[in-house]
């Protein structure tokens, strides 16, 4: 796993690494790996207490007791307060992440951030997206190497991961939470993908090769989206509508994301709507993610929505120049 793992390049002798730590077993092999392939010196962990479950304080101690061991510098950060609505699990990650980044930032330019992430969390993450978001992006997954975020162990279960820790004499904590129905991937890891090994017994590996194929190919499309932008952040409907609809989802939805800072789903379905703005005058529409399209004389652009009730410059409030 070591040579995999310094093989991959995510982890380099030397180079600043801020490794996410729960205390479970995959986070726990990452950081020994992490210590292991840059030296203690350049790995922080970062531990986030969410105060969700009554041993979260323990979780917290086993964390100490192991960057102790590991001679490793500990950062530990308190979440505060729970939404009483909404995901919360989806609150935890933007905690844990802008922690995290936080905490990577001021190690320096060159940090990266780790997580633990294993390939049985990539097949859980592609079933789940899959399910829950009608997009190209579900069945792609998570990438090894995202901005400064990288995850080393995606090449690796579990149950590698837990082999790995029994090897080393690395003790961990298991989060009950984690095998209850209670969340949606939890339903997934309980019911979904054990049902999907019942219908043939490498399910789970034809899920991640399908996703190894999809990157590749996502990677070609997106050269093919460059060359039709051509480092511009517009594009002009005329152009638009003389590609194949394919591309021509592909090209509004990278000016979304672009327009957005991060992905904006939804865009591409809209297509349709996009292609019938008018090339007069000026005509705007409202998308997801807080995205909005406008056309100038026949060129597209995207941008974040202004505040309701505010037009953006040159439109009415219904939207449109009633010129």
């Amino acid at each position: 796993m070591l040579d995999a793992v310094t093989s991959g390049g995510l982890l380099a002798a030397g180079a600043p690494v801020v490794a996410m730590v729960s205390g479970g077993r995959d986070s726990v092999c990452l950081l020994d790996l992490a210590v292991r392939a840059a030296g203690a010196r350049a790995v922080r962990a970062l531990h986030v207490n969410y105060g969700l479950r009554a041993d979260a304080g323990a979780d917290a101690e086993h964390c100490r007791e192991l960057c102790d061991l590991l001679g490793v510098e500990l950062v530990t950060r308190e979440a505060g307060p729970a939404p009483e609505a909404g995901n919360l699990q989806a609150w935890a990650r933007r905690v844990r992440y802008r922690e995290a980044d936080a905490v990577a930032s001021a190690a320096g330019p060159d940090a990266v951030v780790a997580t633990g992430h294993t390939a049985t969390d990539q097949v859980e993450t592609i079933m789940y997206r899959l399910a829950s978001s009608p997009s190209r992006r579900a069945l792609l997954g998570m990438r090894p190497r995202d901005g400064r975020l990288v995850r080393p162990l995606l090449g690796f279960t579990r149950e590698q991961t837990a082999a790995y820790c029994r090897a080393r004499g690395l003790a961990w904590r298991e989060d009950q939470t984690n095998e209850s129905s209670r969340y949606a991937r939890g339903r997934v890891r309980a019911k979904l993908v054990p049902a999907l090994r019942e219908i043939h017994p490498a399910a789970e590996a034809n899920v991640l090769a399908l996703a190894e194929l999809l990157r590749d190919e996502a990677d070609a499309l997106d050269v093919l989206v460059e060359q039709v932008l051509a480092g511009r952040s517009s594009v002009e409907l005329a152009r638009l509508r003389t590609l194949a609809p394919a591309v021509a989802r592909l090209v509004v939805q990278r000016l979304a994301d672009e327009a957005a800072g991060r992905p904006a789903p939804g865009t591409a379905r809209r297509l349709g709507e996009i292609l019938a703005l008018r090339e007069t005058g000026t005509a705007a529409l409202d998308l997801p993610s807080g995205v909005r399209a406008t056309a100038v004389r026949g060129v597209v652009t995207f941008s974040r929505r202004p505040p309701a009730g505010v037009p953006a410059a040159g439109e009415s409030a219904l939207g449109a120049d009633p010129s």
